[in-house]
């Protein structure tokens, strides 16, 4: 499975953070999720899951003024997007910490078994 594939699994928790951190438009939802090391997301990745959200009611858009061009779509997050992103960190906790642990133990066994 390629990191990609996994990242389709937690992109949304990842949008939610980084709206969750202030109002935001899509390119600029790369670009930060970029410099936390998630390089392999595009912005034509991002736009299903955004529109989702919308229909679902985690997040609301405005437009607001560009100043190169066009306007820009902006999201900020609704209550139900912070209960939702808030959700997402607990079910994140609990399974990160336990891939955590399954990949240590494994990695121990290994060692004690080329022993």
């Amino acid at each position: 499975m390629s990191t990609s594939q996994m990242l389709k699994g937690v992109l949304e928790g990842c949008l939610l953070a980084v709206i969750g951190m202030g109002e935001t438009y899509g390119y600029e939802m790369v670009e930060k999720l970029g410099d936390y090391g998630l390089t392999m997301v595009s912005e034509g990745s991002i736009y299903p899951v955004l529109l989702r959200m919308q229909k679902e009611g985690l997040v609301m858009t405005v437009m607001r003024p560009s100043p190169n061009g066009p306007k820009r779509k902006y999201y900020r997050l609704t209550e139900a997007g912070e209960e939702e992103l808030a959700a997402f960190r607990g079910r994140w906790d609990a399974l990160s910490g336990a891939v955590d642990q399954l990949m240590k133990g494994s990695d121990e066994h290994e060692a004690i078994r080329k022993k």
